[in-house]
């Protein structure tokens, strides 16, 4: 799961990637394929959201208002679901990540487009947000790791 989070090897296999799975690298070493193998668990279970730092929120919202997704848009790190609400501290990083051809920050909020967001609705995207940029942070340090 790590080596597939590689920037440098998702550059190096990018047209492959794009129509089928290309090689993944066997790791050169015992020592590398366990520091890989914790961090390739770290992002799974950042995905699931079955990790606390999901719950480590780095954003906030507490304006009043309907919560009726109209139109969502980013701002100068606000990410605005109607005229007048809005997630503050969105790093800019996780309102653009794209896993495969979505952008999930984006989408999500997309998808609900005339809805009501609840309380759960509210602290589930939280954790999109966190699971985004920790899944930036996370493979910039697998970049850092010489698989082959």
């Amino acid at each position: 799961y790590a080596v597939l989070h590689s920037p440098t090897y998702r550059e190096k296999y990018k047209e492959f990637l794009k129509i089928d799975f290309p090689k993944i690298p066997y790791p050169k070493d015992t020592k590398t394929f366990w520091e890989l193998v914790a961090l390739g668990s770290q992002i799974r279970q950042i995905h699931l959201l079955e990790s606390s730092k999901v719950e480590e929120y780095i954003t906030e919202f507490n304006i009043d208002g309907d919560c009726v997704v109209s139109k969502p848009n980013y701002k100068d790190g606000k990410v605005y679901i109607n005229e007048t609400q809005y997630f503050e501290n969105v790093p800019e990083v996780a309102w653009n990540f794209y896993i495969g051809g979505y952008q999930p920050a984006q989408k999500w909020l997309k998808d609900r487009k005339d809805r009501k967001l609840e309380f759960d609705d509210i602290a589930h995207y939280q954790k999109i947000i966190v699971a985004l940029f920790e899944t930036d942070r996370l493979m910039k340090e697998i970049d850092k790791i010489e698989i082959e």
